[in-house]
This record gives structure tokens, C-alpha cells and sequence, in this order.
């Protein structure tokens, strides 16, 4: 009779353990798609405030010169004033491109946040293919050289898809304020997982503008930010290090520089140089 009772007290115990887990299971999923709702509300509330006048400036700049373009006669067009006005097109086209590019990278990112492919990469070849990327952004007066006191053979397992959206806006960052100098990409192992600096010599950013991001990468809203040189970018890599428990920090100095530091928790061997 003892051990009858004992079975069913075994029996309910376990059962009461499995409801308050699956409770907690479920109250998790719930919780995280109420976040994630929020999150795509703010997303809508972003581009309604951003779009106006990240949208209708460039836009603007377009008619306007295309219809200077339009309403000269062919006798009284001057061609340095012509190649100039299609190059000012080309420009604001160019940049009006970039930031609705911006707008659906961030919409795919928050619909598909959760969801990482995990490999096994060497960090030396793929920082040097960052490199080379950025390359193509600056002119003869801009170096960028990639440092790192970690071996060559150095291996690390990364999500390459989000690490490729990290690294490309921190690094067209820096290569939209920095017109001659130099861009530094330094990484390291530190805290059990992979610390990357980015700094250059560039025009560095306002106060005003620091301050919002500190306060951004802080609070941790990484949707809150937009501003004319760096877009949504910024916003981006936050939201990126975050969906990774990582950290990012900024600081920066007209006329100095800035410098971003992302740490991202990741498995890493091969670290020694020698080997």
C-alpha cells in the first residue's frame, strides 16, 4: 500500500513539474512574440518618420535638376554644366537607392531574426574580403589596413551572412566620413568571444549625434536612430549585435574620428600565432 502511494505522489509530482515547465516554455514563446510584434511596430514607426525627409531630399534634388535639364534647349546647354547636373542626379539616385536598400534589409532582418547559420570560417580571409569590399568606397587618399595580434589560421564560428551586413555598414560608415587617412578593422579574442574596432581618421560625428547613439546602444532601442550620412546603418548593427547577445559601443571626435568596438560572444581556436 505504501509503495501505491508513493507512485502516485511520484506520478503527480512529475506531472506538476512538466505543467509548470511547459508553462514557462510557452510563457517564453509568448513573450517573444509579443517582442517581436513590438519590434515591427517600431520598424513602421521608424520609416514614418524618416521617410520624409530621407526620401523627399534626394528625390527633390532629382526633379529639380532634371527640370533644369528638361527646359534648356539644345543651342544653350553647356556641356561641363550638363555632365556636372547628371552627375548631381547621379549622386542623390545613388543615395536615395542606398537607404530604401537599408529600409528592406532591416524589414528581412527583424521578419527572420532568430534564425542564424552557424560555420566555422578563417578570420584572416574573411576580414580581408571586408577589406577589399570597402576598397571600392574611397578614394587613393584613404588607406584601410586590417590588424590583428591573432594567428592567421585563427577559426571562429560565425553566422557569415549577418557578420557580412555588420561589418559592410560599420565599414561604409567609415568611409563616408573619412576622406583621406586611414580606416583601422582590428580584431582579437577577448571575453571568451571575438572583439572587432573599427576607426578612421575621418570628420568624426557631433556631439549631438554621439550623445543619441550612446544613448541608443545603451537603452538599447536599435531602432531610434536615422541621420543623413549614416542612415539606418547604424540602427542595423545594432539590432544585429543585439540578436547575437553581443555589445557595441561608439565614440568619436570631430575632426578626429571615430572609433565603433562590437564584441560578439563566439567559439574561436587556432588563436596563436606559430601555429
Amino acid at each position: 500500500m505504501d509503495w501505491y502511494w508513493i507512485i502516485n505522489i511520484v506520478i503527480i509530482v512529475v506531472l506538476l513539474v512538466s505543467l509548470f515547465l511547459g508553462h514557462h516554455y510557452y510563457r517564453k514563446r509568448l513573450n517573444k512574440e509579443i517582442s517581436r510584434a513590438q519590434r515591427s511596430e517600431r520598424i513602421k514607426t521608424v520609416f514614418l518618420a524618416n521617410v520624409s525627409h530621407a526620401l523627399r531630399s534626394p528625390l527633390n534634388t532629382i526633379i529639380k535638376t532634371s527640370d533644369e535639364l528638361s527646359t534648356q534647349s539644345v543651342d544653350d546647354m553647356d556641356a561641363v554644366k550638363v555632365i556636372n547636373q547628371a552627375k548631381h542626379i547621379n549622386k542623390n539616385g545613388h543615395q536615395l537607392l542606398y537607404f530604401i536598400s537599408q529600409l528592406l534589409e532591416l524589414s528581412n532582418f527583424e521578419s527572420s531574426m532568430g534564425t542564424f547559420t552557424m560555420i566555422e570560417v578563417n578570420l584572416a580571409e574573411l576580414m580581408a574580403s571586408y577589406r577589399r569590399e570597402a576598397l571600392r568606397d574611397v578614394n587613393s587618399e584613404v588607406s584601410i589596413v586590417v590588424r590583428s595580434p591573432l594567428s592567421p589560421h585563427c577559426k571562429a564560428t560565425l553566422d557569415t551572412n549577418l557578420m557580412y551586413q555588420l561589418m559592410m555598414h560599420l565599414l561604409h560608415n567609415a568611409t563616408q566620413h573619412t576622406k583621406e587617412g586611414l580606416i583601422t578593422l582590428n580584431y582579437e579574442y577577448e571575453r571568451r568571444g571575438l572583439k572587432i574596432t573599427v576607426t578612421d581618421t575621418g570628420d568624426g560625428m557631433p556631439q549631438k549625434l554621439q550623445n543619441n547613439l550612446s544613448s541608443m546602444f545603451q537603452m538599447g532601442d536599435s531602432l531610434n536612430l536615422f541621420n543623413q550620412s549614416s542612415g539606418l546603418g547604424l540602427s542595423i548593427c545594432k539590432a544585429i549585435v543585439d540578436s547575437l547577445n553581443g555589445q557595441i559601443t561608439l565614440n568619436s571626435e570631430p575632426a578626429k574620428g571615430t572609433t565603433v568596438t562590437v564584441w560578439l560572444p563566439c567559439a574561436m581556436r587556432h588563436m596563436k600565432k606559430g601555429l
